[in-house]
């Protein structure tokens, strides 16, 4: 039988351990890595190409959906965590199966050959996970996770002055410098909270706190004014939202 790669990404030792036992007499698994979190989960997936990932949700500086977002074509995937919240989302994103702890050996040994199958039928989850990655969900951001070369970055949702489009690309504008992350204006439209961020043209979606003026540009064009000094062009649609949001 075609030996299977798997990466176990769990922040508590115990939690890795048991896996590693549960599977130990299976001889076609091997567990070629163990990561705390997700910033090495990254790093070890891009350098060993994993065929299967034992991923935990909950996890200090990157939870498990925020990692999986940086990286461009994942492997099956098995969550195994102590939150029931997230199961809805995981079968969305297409996972192999969503164990809860505690779960018994017999339940991972299940899940496995699940993902056995898959591997062997060549089907590749990568990009049906991406897409769904990227689908408006109900949840509001809090924070958005960029990746600049190895550098990864979490930025509170407080910390972004404005964002501008770029064709496939979001240009995040911070109070401390400005990154690109892949998405959409559509995305960020419906994931940001729309009590904070309003969009006011095409192109670009603002914090309400960084406004300071609306001035007239020339005949039926406006031009926004940030508290960082950016001059940002307002649409008819962003005026009509301004102007309700601010009564002006």
């Amino acid at each position: 039988m075609e030996e299977i790669k798997a990466v176990i990404i769990d922040d508590e030792e115990l939690a890795r351990e048991l896996i590693k036992n549960y599977l130990k007499e299976y001889q076609d698994i091997r567990i070629i890595g163990e990561c705390e979190n997700g910033f090495e989960a990254i790093k070890t997936i891009a350098e060993l190409k994993p065929d299967l990932l034992f991923l935990d949700i909950q996890m200090p500086k990157l939870n498990g959906f925020e990692m999986l977002e940086l990286i461009p074509d994942p492997p099956e995937i098995i969550f195994i965590t102590a939150h029931n919240d997230f199961a809805i989302k995981a079968f969305e994103m297409n996972a192999v199966d969503y164990l809860l702890k505690p779960y018994s050996q017999e339940r991972l040994v299940a899940a496995v050959q699940k993902a056995r199958e898959r591997i062997q039928a060549g089907v590749s989850p990568g990009d049906k996970l991406y897409r769904l990655i990227h689908q408006p969900l109900a949840e509001r951001l809090e924070r958005i996770v960029v990746k600049s070369g190895t550098k990864i970055k979490v930025i509170p949702v407080d910390k972004i002055v404005y964002l501008e489009a770029q064709d496939d690309y979001i240009m995040i504008y911070t109070e401390e410098g400005k990154h690109l992350k892949q998405g959409t204006m559509k995305y960020f439209e419906d994931h940001l909270d729309q009590s904070r961020f309003i969009r006011v043209h095409r192109s670009f979606i603002v914090r309400i706190d960084q406004v300071t003026q609306l001035e007239p540009y020339s005949k039926e064009t406006y031009i926004l004014k940030l508290k960082n000094g950016a001059c940002l062009k307002v649409s008819r649609n962003g005026l009509k939202n301004l102007k309700e949001k601010f009564k002006f």
